[in-house]
């Protein structure tokens, strides 16, 4: 049996996750944020701030001698562990329900 509680939270996290809809397609309907003096294409939102960031990646500013091919699976490693923490932790939460 369900809680009125439970009741309220999931009604409350039904109309904050739709209002966060409506706002984003507002947002991105009247084109709110970018700015056209910048030529980014799509990433405007996130290079707006950093107009130089093209020379700084040209210039390797990070060097390793780790091949990129490591940084690559250690990242996909990081992504595994991180998806099986996620899915013990929603069984540990059905297991209490």
């Amino acid at each position: 049996m369900k809680t009125r509680a439970y009741r309220t939270v999931k009604a409350v996290t039904v109309a904050v996750a739709a209002a966060t809809l409506c706002l984003a397609l507002y947002i991105m309907a009247n084109r709110l944020g970018l700015s056209e003096s910048y030529d980014f294409g799509a990433g405007a939102y996130y290079y707006a701030d950093s107009p130089q960031l093209q020379d700084l990646a040209e210039k390797a500013v990070y060097k390793t001698s780790v091949p990129v091919w490591v940084h690559i699976v250690l990242f996909l490693c990081w992504g595994w562990l991180m998806y099986r923490l996620w899915v013990r932790v929603d069984r540990k939460k059905d297991e209490q329900l």
